[in-house]
């Protein structure tokens, strides 16, 4: 128990620390703070955890380009050990937002001091020749940025803080990020993914096979395959249509549960223009047509079988039916539809 006092009290201790460093312009003491909130982590309680998150989030704007990313992930782990995720994202999604500017301008200063394969960020910090072609500022973002995105995701897992994120913030966000991968061939998918997923969003599900049509809500969805399996869930599983339900199990890891476990696809999912819409996209591929979302559900030309669960494991998801759609409304909707390929 003793040991237990000394490790909270330890964490604690090297957060003040930190916080003292910061204040004071003291780099080689920042370093050493950083290292000591490293070592104390493993033994600190949740309320400490709670605490330093949260602090630890108000000196990211404080720190140098160098430790500000790697800090920005330690806040990313104090949140998935349950620190505020609405009191220590705002610094964090700033932080992301400033290194997305400074990895677009190393993108376009890569591109013009001679191009070639972009530098694959390590551990360490950017080389002289990396510094030197794209500016010491934009370097570090481009360097640090998988670290903000690890940060970004672990802030964004959360709904309440996706609720409070500004649409033209999220847009910029999401501009940013896909002008440094078109000019990179960097893939950041995870931070593209979180930064697309969508809350109380309406969703209106057409079955080709027997003309009915359903008017559902989603929320917090990684991906299609998440959608895929919760939509048999709900639309088989419910008794609304024909098939092979997912297995409670099945259903509950793309909720809340934890784990993956092999599940098989149900449907085709289609856009309104007869194109197929990819599983390993996200549900806002989806187009919107009259204001919601609009889905054709046709038979899948074969089986297709991968691992439930949840590409954002720290993400609850869910998928709910509203109500049955009544026959003129359902003929309506498939007004919008184009017909079967094939």
């Amino acid at each position: 128990m003793m040991f237990g006092s000394r490790g909270k009290a330890r964490f604690l201790a090297a957060v003040e620390g930190l916080e003292s460093a910061v204040r004071d312009r003291d780099a080689k003491r920042c370093t050493r703070g950083l290292r000591e909130i490293h070592r104390a982590y493993g033994k600190a309680g949740d309320q400490e955890i709670a605490e330093g998150g949260a602090r630890l989030a108000a000196l990211l704007p404080e720190l140098p380009d160098g430790p500000r990313g790697g800090l920005a992930v330690f806040v990313g782990a104090c949140v998935e050990r349950g620190a505020d995720a609405r009191r220590c994202a705002p610094a964090v999604l700033a932080g992301l937002a400033q290194a997305l500017e400074a990895a677009e301008e190393f993108c376009e200063r890569w591109a013009a001091s001679g191009g070639g394969d972009f530098p694959e960020p390590d551990d360490g910090d950017p080389g002289p020749g990396v510094v030197e072609r794209g500016g010491h500022c934009a370097a570090f973002g481009w360097w640090t940025l998988p670290q903000w995105e690890m940060a970004a995701a672990a802030m964004l897992s959360h709904v309440e803080v996706r609720k409070e994120l500004d649409s033209i913030v999220r847009a910029r966000l999401l501009r940013d990020l896909r002008t440094v991968t078109e000019a990179s061939g960097h893939d950041f998918k995870c931070l593209e993914q979180v930064l697309l997923v969508l809350d109380d969003e309406p969703l209106v599900a057409l079955d080709r096979s027997s003309g009915a049509g359903y008017a559902l809500r989603m929320t917090g969805l990684g991906d299609t395959f998440q959608l895929h399996t919760l939509l048999a869930d709900v639309l088989i599983g419910g008794g609304h249509l024909p098939g092979q339900a997912p297995s409670a199990r099945e259903a509950a890891v793309c909720r809340d549960a934890p784990g993956q476990v092999p599940t098989t696809g149900s449907f085709n999912l289609v856009a309104p223009d007869g194109s197929l819409l990819w599983n390993e996209g996200t549900p806002a591929d989806i187009p919107v047509v009259d204001g919601v979302r609009l889905l054709v559900l046709d038979p899948p030309p074969y089986r297709r079988g991968w691992p439930a669960g949840r590409f954002f494991p720290n993400m609850p998801g869910d998928l709910v039916l509203e109500r049955v759609l009544g026959a003129e409304e359902t003929a309506q909707w498939f007004t919008q539809v184009a017909p079967a390929k094939g």
